[in-house]
């Protein structure tokens, strides 16, 4: 029953997840009809290729128990086929000096990645190190992807607008996390779980935000830097 519950919430958690990581494809349907990236960041896509690329691998057999997180390692293998094309999208419209900068952040992130699958590999031979190697580089990864909310939080209650703020965005969130959540104390494992005890909460305030602020018309006329699309991941 235990085991058949955790599958449900795996399942649940794909969809809703699935649902925030295309979020991002209305952002470069506009970009690639203006052929210019305006003033949308790269950043967001970057720390979430991250998060992807760490946590597909968490759930490979070669950190976790055979196939014990088959479900972590669909969506985040999704999400690395989206971030991805995010990226390639956001250098090819993006101007020569942005290319440059984008190419410095990812080269990093790629670097991170390889070197902690290295490790796990061939420097740790058991799978409960080798998951808490991986997991603990995973939930400093999703800790910075959830601290964006932060600043567009900051900005609705600043400019009482929900304008970048949208609704299924905050509510993809906090459904994907709380999920999630779930998923991992039914696993009994903390990794998992932990990144989501930050995601859920702050999903529910964006929400609770939303419905506060959703009849008020934006008070401030300066364009936005954020990417509406982005800010709940």
């Amino acid at each position: 029953m235990g085991a058949t519950l955790r599958f449900a919430f795996g399942i649940m958690g794909n969809a809703a997840s699935l649902l925030l990581y295309a979020a991002p494809i209305l952002t470069f349907k506009r970009v690639v009809k203006k052929r210019n990236t305006e003033e949308f960041s790269c950043v967001p896509y970057i720390i979430a290729l991250l998060n992807c690329l760490l946590y597909t691998w968490y759930g490979l057999p070669v950190v976790s128990v055979k196939w014990e997180n088959f479900p972590v390692v669909t969506i985040n293998g999704l999400g690395i086929l989206l971030e991805s094309s995010f990226i390639l999208l956001y250098i090819l419209f993006a101007s020569a000096q942005t290319k440059k900068l984008v190419f410095w952040m990812v080269v990093p992130v790629i670097v991170l990645f390889c070197v902690t699958a290295s490790i796990s590999t061939f420097a740790v031979h058991d799978h409960h190190h080798r998951k808490l190697l991986v997991g603990t580089i995973g939930l400093l990864a999703s800790i910075a992807m959830y601290a964006s909310p932060l600043v567009v939080m900051k900005q609705v209650i600043q400019t009482k607008s929900v304008e970048f703020m949208p609704f299924y965005l905050s509510l993809f969130s906090f459904l994907s996390s709380s999920l999630w959540m779930a998923y991992g104390l039914l696993s009994h494992d903390l990794l998992l779980a932990s990144p989501n005890l930050l995601g859920s909460p702050l999903g529910f305030l964006q929400l609770l935000l939303y419905c506060k602020y959703r009849k008020s018309k934006r008070i401030s006329k300066e364009p936005n830097k954020l990417d509406p699309e982005k800010n709940g991941m």
